[in-house]
C-alpha cells in the first residue's frame, strides 16, 4: 500500500470514528464482536444471547438482569446495508423446533438490539438505552490480518517450512508430491494456477480433520471462504521457492506473488478497516474439549492459533483519542464451550485448562491496559446430570438425547433415545493435559441434540436453558448497564 494510499485509509477510518464516537453522545452503543474457530459454537452463542436479552430471561450473574433493572430489549433494523443480517429467527427455529443445531458461521453477519435500562449508581440516574450491535464472524479469517506485514516469498517460505514438521510431514504429503510439478521460473499458467491452489486448499482441509484438529496455516479464507467462494483473489498458493531466489517477472511465482497481494487488499484489510477494527469489545469460542480429546499436538496447536487470535486485535484501554483515531478493543473474554458435555465438578478443570492456553497471550493484552477473561459455558445446555453404576463405582456422568450416528464405544445412537455417558474426567492440574495425562479418544463426547424446550398452558414457549452464559455477558456488557 502506497503511503498516499495509506493516509487516505487512515483519514477514512478516524473520519468514520468520529462519526461514531459523535454519535455515542446522542444513542450509546457497543460493538460486541463473536468469534471462534470452526465447531467452537458462535452461532449458538449469538442465538442464545440475543434470546435471553429479548425474551427477559432472570440472568442471576448478569447485575442488570439480576437486579431487574433490564427494563425490555427489541431487535432493531439493521445497522449495515452491506453486511448480512444474522438470521436470528431461523436458528432459534432450528433449536427450539427440529432440535437441531443451527448452520455454522461461514461469514459476517449482524444484528442490532436496542436495550432499555435503568441506571444503578453515579450522577446519571433514571431511564438510559444501549445499541448492542453483534457481529459474528469466522475466527479463520483473524488468522490472515498476519499476513499483511507478509510478502509472498517470506509467506511461501514459512509455510512449507511448517508442513515438513515432523508432526504435519504426513498430511502434508500429497501437497508436497503437488508442489514438485510446478516450477516457479516456468511462464504463468491460469490452470497451474488453479491446480496449486486446489492441492493447496486440499493440504488444509487435511490439517483440520487431521489429529491437530485447528489448522493455523492462512489465508482463513480458503477453508472459510463467504461469498468470496471461487473468486480469483483465492486461486494463489505457496510455492517451494529457493531462499534468497528472487522472482522472475511474468513467472508462474509472480502471479502467485500478484495473487497474494490482491487477497492482502481486497480481502484482508477491507476486513480490518470496515469490520474488524471498529470492535469495541470480543468474546472468542473455543472447543477446548475436541483438543483435549485429540492429544498435545492439538493442544499445542490450539495455544498457536489463540495467540495468533489475540495478537490480530487492536487491544487496549480506550481513550477520547484512541476512540476517534485508533479505536480498540478493552474486554476480551476466551470461553470454552460445550462445558454441558461434562459434569460440573469438572467444569473449573475445563476453565483452569483455557487459562493456562491462552496465559501467554493474556499477559501481553492486560499489559497493553485490556481485559482479558476466561469462562467454561454452553450457551445451550443439552444434557442434565446424573450418576452411572460401573461395578462398584458410582460414576458422576451427563444425560441427554445423541444426534442420529453418533457412537459411544459399540453403541450406536438413534436421535430419539436419551443416553447417560461418563465423559471422563480432566485431570486435577491443568497442565498434565499437555503431558498426555488424557490418552488420544479416551474422552466421550457424542454430540447431543438441542433440548426440548417446554410450553406452559398458554402456549409460550419456554427459555433455552444454559451454564454461566450470564457470566460472560456481565464480563462482556456489565459495566455499560451501571
Amino acid at each position: 500500500m502506497s503511503v498516499l494510499t495509506n493516509f487516505a485509509s487512515r483519514a477514512g477510518s478516524a473520519a468514520q470514528s468520529l462519526w461514531e464516537a459523535s454519535g455515542q453522545l446522542v444513542q450509546p452503543s457497543l460493538r460486541l464482536g463473536v468469534t471462534g474457530l470452526a465447531r467452537s459454537g458462535k452461532t449458538v452463542f449469538t442465538t442464545a444471547l440475543v434470546h435471553h436479552l429479548t425474551r427477559g430471561t432472570n440472568l442471576p450473574a448478569f447485575r442488570a438482569s439480576a437486579e431487574g433493572r433490564i427494563r425490555q430489549a427489541h431487535l432493531a433494523h439493521q445497522p449495515d446495508d452491506t453486511i448480512p443480517r444474522f438470521p436470528f429467527e431461523e436458528h432459534m427455529a432450528a433449536l427450539t423446533d427440529a432440535r437441531r443445531w443451527p448452520q455454522s458461521t461461514n461469514r459476517i453477519s449482524e444484528l442490532r438490539v436496542d436495550v432499555e435500562y435503568e441506571r444503578k449508581s453515579g450522577w446519571r440516574t433514571g431511564p438510559a438505552s444501549l445499541t448492542l450491535d453483534i457481529v459474528d464472524y469466522p475466527g479463520e479469517w483473524l488468522l490472515d490480518l498476519a499476513l499483511l506485514d507478509a510478502d509472498y516469498a517470506e509467506w511461501s517460505r514459512q509455510t512449507v517450512e511448517a508442513s515438513r514438521r515432523r508432526d504435519r510431514s504426513a498430511v502434508a504429503a500429497p501437497w508436497h508430491a503437488a508442489l514438485r510439478e510446478f516450477d516457479p521460473a516456468g511462464s504463468a499458467d491460469e490452470m497451474q494456477a488453479a491446480k496449486a491452489s486446489e492441492a493447496f486448499k486440499n493440504y488444509l482441509l487435511s490439517l483440520r480433520s487431521s489429529e491437530e484438529a485447528v489448522a493455523t496455516t492462512p489465508p482463513g479464507r480458503f477453508l472459510m471462504p463467504g461469498d468470496l467462494a471461487g473468486s480469483p483473489a483465492l486461486t494463489f498458493a505457496p510455492l517451494d521457492l529457493p531462499a534468497g531466489q528472487s522472482l522472475t517477472p511474468g513467472s508462474f511465482a509472480a502471479l502467485m506473488e500478484r495473487r497474494f497481494e490482491a487477497y492482502k487488499a481486497h480481502v484482508v484489510k477491507p476486513f480490518f478497516r470496515e469490520h474488524f477494527q471498529r470492535i469495541d469489545r470480543q468474546i472468542v469460542l473455543v472447543d477446548v474439549l475436541a483438543a483435549i480429546d485429540a492429544g498435545p499436538v492439538a493442544l499445542a496447536e490450539l495455544e498457536e492459533a489463540l495467540d495468533q487470535v489475540l495478537m490480530a486485535f487492536r487491544i487496549g484501554r480506550n481513550t477520547l483519542l484512541s476512540r476517534l483515531f485508533s479505536p480498540r478493543a478493552d474486554r476480551v473474554l476466551f470461553a470454552a464451550t460445550k462445558a454441558d458435555h461434562l459434569h460440573h465438578t469438572d467444569h473449573d478443570r475445563l476453565d483452569a485448562i483455557l487459562r493456562l492456553l491462552v496465559n501467554r497471550a493474556a499477559k501481553r493484552t492486560e499489559a497493553a491496559g485490556a481485559r482479558v477473561g476466561t469462562v467454561a459455558l454452553a450457551s445451550v445446555r443439552a444434557t442434565r446430570e446424573t450418576t452411572i453404576r460401573e461395578g462398584r463405582e458410582t460414576l458422576r456422568a451427563v444425560a441427554g438425547v445423541p444426534e442420529a450416528g453418533e457412537r459411544v464405544g459399540d453403541e450406536i445412537f438413534d436421535g430419539e433415545a436419551e443416553a447417560a455417558i461418563f465423559p471422563g474426567e480432566l485431570p486435577e492440574a491443568a497442565e498434565a493435559v499437555f503431558q498426555g495425562a488424557v490418552p488420544p479418544g479416551s474422552l466421550r463426547f457424542p454430540r447431543f441434540r438441542p433440548p426440548k424446550v417446554p410450553v406452559d398452558a398458554a402456549g409460550r414457549m419456554g427459555k433455552l436453558p444454559h451454564i454461566r452464559l450470564d457470566r460472560a455477558l456481565e464480563f462482556l456488557l456489565g459495566d455499560r448497564f451501571a
